[in-house]
């Protein structure tokens, strides 16, 4: 080993020496320029067959901007950038350390550099694949290149849900541009300024099986896919030519392309949108783009009564010249900004459309022209409209005006109007001699008072300014400090990939004022609503956001507006004005598991609820592995589990738990969840992992076998008196009014009489195999050690049987006998007393932990609208 590391500290100095490239690996400290290596080229490191190659390079002609950049040796293409927002000339030096790699200009001040690591780096790798890998001195990844790309991936590489790739602003300059292209969970689609203006599931080359949630997408040897299930199951895809080196790249036009390489050149096999005219940009600011052109090059020119450049992206401006185009307000001054003034409308013709016209809904339905101008002219962030006479419905041009389209397919009943601001002539100057006159007239007091009475004013206004800033100095310090994101930021918060930033209005008059209440929570309550395309919504009003409130309610937004799975309530939008916080859901139609299963409408047969646990599994492994940042719910229960169609779970209320104020967590100094879904961990003040989440979903299934809550009194529990039939102290037989289920559950795994656990309501519609199942699952979650549950990846495997049922670890449940003896004595207390003392699960070395209730509840269920998080 020694001899290793002298021949390998020997070769590293040589290499230094002589100015040469490194194969494969190199090693902290290394430093690197353009023109410390192979001629000035910047090659300074190659993969281990050569087939890629790290640089210092300069991307095109231009000589002023470099990059550290992963090459394709073979087509000399980028792949990669680190710097590409911070360039440096060829004197510039990228460096590498135990800390990781970090490029400074020739001044040495710092450009860019990797994230803090979690342990020292040991060497640095460029793989085979063209993926820059940190390694540490296990070879474990610190950080790679695959995971955070630019504008391009290859083969090998995976986009996942909630990933996107960024367009150039040019080939020679390798800044980000305006384009994305982002990935979700049902399609790939483009934007541009945030607005949509294609999608993969568009393509007549794409097969689409819209029956999964894609997790990521990949370029392989035989075409483009959406992947589902870790790689099993086809979401999309896009079949190609064979080929041993294809990309996938967003190009500085706003294109998506998959190109092939062989025999030295480049092949496009894939483009969209395939029409040019479908770019927003692509003809400039309101620049006219030919929609019936063939050519690769679309034909741009000017709408009538506008004049400009018609090859270029300077787009094109009205030919009087007392209109001029308005720029976008900011949100935050919306209120300020609107109607101070004087706009008109100018039209841009017949047969015009707009890329934006298709991806998104109308601002208003049923409408004549003058309403749909006005709502636009009330709107500083609109700067135009489309209106459909037919149907009277109004789409608005807000943020960035693109480029329109001229087709001759285009339907006449569409207009379009551009918003313009109307130019103020000054009143023309009637010469010096006017002046002069005026001066004349003039008294004369008042030329000697005025100068007088002018620094009087200014003095006195002076004087008050300074105070108001010293007495608002220090309130506006305690705000700041308060809400690090600002009301402004916040209203321009921008999330990709979700689909609607609503207005407290809109959400209001979906509502009708906030009238039908179906639930409430930790958060504030929640309405039923109809959107106005007749989507019905579930609107959650948040009334306690904490005092990092507005950056909290941004940053989770930011993360479960980009989570999409089938088994996860979708957040349709948000409303962020003012103070008010709102979130919007899809509608859940039947209501939570709670409702269903311990209410007293219809049985719920063996089968659905089995696909009930089976989908919650699922959604449940999806948040803690399937998505881009680990979700722990912390608050599995049955009011949290909505049931949609065909009885279909989705989980809700994930990703919310940091935004309560310090109120609502004052309830959770120990624990959060709710009482009887809590694992022991919460309250022995130990580590919280996603295992916490595994207990929880194993309380929830032993409630779905029984149909009955897992702390409930005899007279709730279903008439389960006739299961005690033979074998051992039950707690069922020991006179107690209060039942404690898990226990029971455990008694009769250890006896092997399953079907005694069933819901006595299928009264003999289930196997006693199905039972056991389940039950065996649902103990294995249970174990008091988090180590001994299984993931939620694994019970998805047990419950579809590609993995071996568990075997639970009866030492590791014995805490529940301990549990059901107190729930015993707990009982005998009540029924003395009409009181309910709860054990909880003590703490290691202390004395069992009492809570008294007026009223006769249990651990699993008391005040749970007080105790849970939001629902």
């Amino acid at each position: 080993m020694e001899t290793i590391l002298f021949f390998s500290t020997c070769f590293l100095l040589y290499a230094l020496a002589s100015g040469s490239s490194f194969k494969e690996l190199i090693y902290p400290n290394f430093t690197a320029s353009n023109l410390q290596f192979v001629e000035g080229s910047g090659s300074f490191f190659y993969s281990h067959n050569g087939t890629f190659k790290a640089a210092i390079f300069n991307p095109g002609t231009q000589q002023s901007n470099f990059y550290l950049c992963v090459i394709h040796v073979a087509s000399n293409t980028i792949i990669w950038s680190a710097n590409r927002d911070s360039p440096i000339s060829n004197s510039g030096q990228m460096m590498l350390t135990t800390e990781g790699i970090a490029i400074a200009d020739r001044y040495g001040i710092p450009k860019w550099s990797t994230p803090p690591l979690r342990s020292a780096v040991y060497a640095l790798l460029l793989a085979e694949t063209g993926n820059l890998v940190l390694l540490d001195h296990f070879n474990s990844s610190l950080w790679e290149s695959f995971h955070n790309p630019t504008d391009t991936i290859v083969m090998g590489q995976y986009l996942p849900v909630g990933a996107f790739l960024s367009s150039s602003v040019s080939n020679d300059d390798l800044s980000m541009g305006d384009y994305r292209f982002i990935i979700t969970g049902s399609d790939a689609i483009l934007q541009w300024n945030g607005q949509t203006y294609w999608k993969l599931s568009m393509e007549t080359k794409a097969y689409t099986n819209s029956n999964y949630v894609a997790e990521y997408m990949t370029v392989n040897r035989t075409g483009l896919f959406l992947f589902s299930r870790n790689g099993s199951v086809v979401v999309i895809q896009v079949n190609l030519s064979p080929s041993d080196f294809r990309i996938a790249q967003l190009g500085a036009s706003g294109q998506f392309i998959v190109r092939s390489f062989s025999n030295g050149d480049w092949e496009t096999e894939f483009l969209g949108p395939v029409d040019s005219c479908q770019i927003p940009f692509i003809c400039g600011s309101i620049g006219l783009c030919n929609g019936d052109s063939t050519s690769n090059t679309p034909t741009c020119s000017c709408p009538l009564d506008f004049h400009g450049g018609s090859q270029n992206t300077s787009g094109c401006v009205p030919n009087d010249s007392s209109f001029s185009l308005p720029h976008a307000c900011d949100s935050a001054d919306k209120d300020t900004q609107s109607n101070l003034s004087d706009f008109s409308y100018l039209t841009l013709g017949e047969g015009i459309g707009y890329f934006a016209t298709e991806f998104n809904t109308p601002v208003k339905f049923g409408v004549n022209l003058s309403v749909c101008q006005d709502f636009c002219t009330g709107d500083c962030l609109c700067l135009g409209v489309f209106y459909e006479n037919s149907s009277g419905s109004c789409y608005a041009l807000e943020k960035e005006l693109g480029s329109v389209i001229w087709s001759n397919s285009i339907e006449d009943d569409m207009l379009a109007y551009i918003k313009a601001l109307v130019q103020t002539s000054p009143t023309p100057s009637n010469g010096n001699n006017n002046v002069d006159d005026q001066g004349q007239n003039f008294p004369l007091a008042a030329l000697v008072l005025l100068p007088f009475t002018g620094c009087f004013l200014v003095v006195a206004f002076g004087f008050l300014w300074w105070r108001r800033q010293r007495l608002f100095k220090s309130h506006e310090l305690k705000l700041r400090q308060r809400n690090s994101l600002s009301s402004r930021d916040l209203e321009n918060f921008f999330i990709p990939g979700l689909p609607k930033k609503f207005k407290y209005e809109e959400l209001g008059q979906a509502t009708d004022n906030f009238k039908t209440l179906i639930g409430s929570g930790g958060f504030g309550a929640v309405y039923k609503g109809t959107l106005a395309d007749k989507t019905l919504v579930a609107v959650k009003k948040i009334t306690n956001l904490g005092i990092q409130g507005n950056k909290d309610f941004c940053t989770e937004i930011a993360i479960i507006g980009n989570i999409h799975h089938v088994n996860l309530v979708k957040l349709i939008g948000f409303c962020a004005q003012g103070t008010e916080r709102l979130l919007v859901y899809e509608y859940m139609n039947r209501g939570s598991l709670e409702k269903t299963i311990f209410g007293s409408g219809p049985v719920l047969e063996w089968q659905e609820r089995f696909d009930i646990a089976l989908g919650t599994a699922r959604g449940l492994a999806y948040l803690h592995g399937g998505c881009e940042q680990k979700i722990i719910h912390c608050d599995v229960k049955p009011e949290n589990i909505l049931l949609h169609d065909h009885f279909q779970p989705k989980i809700s209320d994930f990703g919310l738990s940091k935004l309560l104020s310090p109120e609502q967590s004052s309830l959770f100094t120990t624990m959060r969840g709710t009482r009887g879904y809590l694992a022991p961990e919460w309250l022995t003040n130990s580590a919280i992992s996603e295992k916490t989440d595994v207990y929880s979903f194993g309380m929830v299934i032993l409630e779905l076998v029984s149909g009955r809550k897992n702390c409930s009194l005899r007279s709730q529990s279903h008439s389960l008196d006739h299961n005690n039939s033979a074998g051992g102290q039950s707690i069922l037989s020991s006179g107690s009014g209060l039942v404690y289920f898990p226990l029971f559950a455990l008694e009769m795994h250890e006896q092997g009489r399953y079907l005694e656990l069933a819901d006595p309501r299928l009264e003999g519609r289930v196997t006693s195999e199905d039972v056991e199942k389940l039950v065996r699952i649902a103990l294995c979650c249970a174990h008091e050690e988090p180590a001994l549950r299984p993931s939620m990846a694994s019970v998805v495997g047990m419950l579809e049987g590609g993995i071996s049922l568990g075997k639970p670890r009866l030492e590791s449940l014995n805490f529940l006998r301990f549990i059901g003896r107190r729930f015993t004595e707990a009982s005998t207390i009540e029924e003395e007393k009409q009181q309910s003392v709860i054990i909880l699960y003590p703490q290691a070395d202390t004395s069992p932990i009492s809570i008294t209730s007026g009223s006769r509840a249990c651990l699993s269920y008391i005040s749970s609208q007080q105790v849970s998080g939001p629902r």
